[in-house]
């Protein structure tokens, strides 16, 4: 691994961006120590609305005051500081050619199989939603089909037939893609945050006939966040024994997450998708992959709210998942 902030520890705006300024694996072979690979999957080919999602994993990783190798991180509410138990790495971005959805996609589907292979625990950083095609069959095909669970938080199902001009793969379309493929049973794919006016009853139909299974954000208004996670996690774990979370930032209402392409106002707040985050990754349930995706720094305006959301839900992540290593450990 390539230590970018040298033997001199500096503040996080100094040197070149890694997630918290974090060591950077340029290739597979440095992952061996690894337990978890942030990776970025760079694409807005497949946005139906505004782009500009390219560019943010860069804004993720950008989004953060924090340097682990400056001051060691403690988790106030957890009580951990999550790099005592585990080993994250930066592992880059997947090359996608910005002329080719197509390409792209193969290109992340090769990235997280180099992650997985290596024994580490992708999260990936989007990119509109699309990546999920590559990603999620990558992690199935790796632990084997029918294995994987998907928690899915978002505005909308994305879930249509096609994308605008009949495109198969764009943003629109991914969590089709996987049920047809086979990639993950209609009955494990559990969504969370659905609300707004897309997509149409027949594609809800299609949903039903597949065994999906989803929770307005009305539901959440109704019964509480953490009512609705807790039905949401035992449907994605009814058979399988693995969870593959994937986050669109839109599934938070536009006052916390305004950077996005396709935003719908009446979302969670940013404290329930934190505490939900760090729920999920702190629990029994052992997350195998997980993914960020739909931020869009163009729209983010001038305090970076969206991708300071995201890089905090990354970190929730992490912190809940060395929270269950502080237990297995007898530390907790």
């Amino acid at each position: 691994m390539t230590n970018l902030h040298g033997d001199e520890a500096h503040p996080a705006h100094i040197g070149l961006p890694t997630y918290l300024q974090l060591p950077l694996a340029r290739h597979a072979g440095e992952l061996a120590e690894a337990d978890i690979a942030l990776l970025g999957a760079p694409v807005d080919m497949g946005v139906v609305h505004r782009p500009g999602a390219r560019f943010g994993p860069r804004a993720i990783r950008q989004a953060s005051y924090l340097n682990v190798s400056r001051t060691p991180l403690y988790h106030l509410g957890l009580d951990v500081n999550p790099f005592d138990y585990l080993d994250v790495v930066d592992f880059g971005d997947a090359n996608c050619p910005s002329s080719s959805l197509e390409l792209s996609h193969e290109a992340i589907k090769s990235k997280v199989s180099e992650a997985l292979d290596a024994g580490c625990i992708p999260i990936i950083l989007g990119g509109d939603h699309s990546i999920t095609l590559p990603s999620a069959t990558a992690v199935a095909e790796h632990h084997g089909i029918g294995r994987v669970g998907i928690l899915h938080f978002d505005a909308h199902a994305d879930t249509g037939e096609a994308g605008y001009g009949g495109v198969l793969i764009s943003h629109g379309s991914p969590m089709r893609r996987l049920i047809e493929s086979g990639v993950v049973p209609g009955k494990n794919f559990v969504q969370v945050g659905l609300r707004g006016y897309w997509p149409p009853k027949e594609t809800f139909n299609w949903m039903g006939e597949q065994g999906m299974r989803w929770h307005l954000m009305s539901e959440i208004e109704d019964r509480g966040a953490d009512a609705v996670i807790s039905d949401a996690i035992d449907e994605a774990l009814d058979g399988p024994e693995l969870l593959y979370l994937s986050i669109d930032i839109d599934v938070a209402d536009p006052a916390f997450a305004p950077g996005t392409g396709t935003p719908e106002p009446g979302g969670i707040s940013a404290a329930e998708l934190l505490r939900s985050v760090r729920r999920i990754a702190s629990s029994e349930i052992t997350i195998v992959a997980m993914d960020i995706v739909e931020v869009s720094p163009p729209y983010d305006g001038p305090g970076e709210i969206t991708a300071t959301l995201a890089h905090r839900i990354v970190l929730e992540a992490i912190s809940g998942m060395a929270l269950k290593r502080a237990r297995a450990a007898g530390d907790r």
